[in-house]
């Protein structure tokens, strides 16, 4: 195995000079409290191994990643018959539009986008009590990166709560379609608490590894999803988990990834292991600037790239 920590450390001696790069979300006002000034990397490998780097330890808001979580639990709900009410196709569009959603006529194009999460978390909802289903959530993500510390950071739903217009919108569109079957502000109490969970790029990285390890987790031994899951929502991490970014990061670090505006990038290098970055700058479609970046320089150091080295 490559030396891991090593080439770790030489990223971050790398990209220190540009640590605080990007522009932090403002439009969730917690968000726009957060230092711009952290940067963090962690790799859980199959092996049981976690290197990481910087501000790795640090809890920070994991926003849309967490709809990789939510994806998850929505599949083992109702299975294949999710994708009635939920495409599979990049969007092209900004992750939180309202255009394409009218063309087809209420149905998200994928379940990375804002609109697609929501109607994900409609799902997830049903046979529930709103605080059920956020605690489902919570439960699965512990038990995923074997780590009951991880939690909701209340003053970030609470914000999101407070100035998420945009995502009423889509939800009341979805629901006039049909494709929103519980009380509206039940379903965006879900989603704005799941894009409140707190988590550490090392909590983050173990979480992710049952997406390396063919749908187990390999150092628990639970097996979460079939392979066969595991492979499909790598899938729709490669092609869909950057919103209009997508081809872009698929071009420059050539593995399955979701990022959150809160400056976190997951990513999967199938067989090999589970890596987070996070710094909270932006780019300009709302990915990690300089996380975006150590994930480029990793998967060429390392050869990693799901389309060869």
């Amino acid at each position: 195995m490559t030396d891991l920590q090593a080439i770790l450390d030489g990223i971050h001696a790398e990209l220190s000079p540009r640590i605080g790069e990007g522009k932090v979300a403002d439009y969730i006002p917690e968000l726009a409290k957060v230092d711009p000034n952290q940067f963090g990397m962690a790799i859980a490998t199959v092996n049981g191994d976690v290197y990481s780097i910087g501000d790795a330890a640090v809890p920070f808001s994991i926003q849309s990643i967490s709809k990789v979580f939510m994806l998850t639990l929505a599949l083992g709900k109702v299975g294949e018959s999710l994708w009635k009410r939920v495409g599979r196709e990049p969007s092209g569009t900004s992750f939180n539009s309202i255009v394409q959603l009218e063309k087809e006529e209420g149905i998200p194009r994928n379940p990375f986008i804002n609109a697609g999460a929501i109607a994900i978390s409609d799902v997830v909802l049903a046979g529930h009590e709103p605080r059920e289903a956020i605690g489902e959530l919570l439960r699965f993500v512990r038990y995923v990166a074997d780590d009951e510390t991880i939690s909701i950071d209340d003053r970030v739903a609470r914000s999101e709560t407070q100035t998420g217009y945009r995502n009423f919108a889509l939800a009341n569109f979805m629901r006039a379609y049909g494709n929103i079957h519980h009380p509206v502000e039940h379903v965006l109490g879900v989603y704005f608490h799941q894009c409140a969970l707190a988590m550490s790029c090392q909590q983050l990285a173990k979480a992710g590894l049952y997406l390396a390890a063919r749908g187990s987790n390999p150092i628990t031994g639970h097996s979460v999803v079939s392979p066969k899951r595991a492979r499909r929502i790598n899938a729709l991490m490669l092609t869909c988990g950057h919103y209009d970014g997508s081809g872009d990061f698929a071009y420059h670090v050539g593995l399955p990834g979701k990022s959150g505006v809160g400056g976190g990038i997951l990513a999967v290098a199938p067989g090999i292991g589970s890596i987070a970055a996070w710094s909270p700058g932006l780019n300009k479609v709302g990915n990690s600037q300089l996380g975006a970046v150590a994930l480029e320089m990793l998967a060429a150091r390392t050869g990693w790239s799901v389309f060869g080295d």
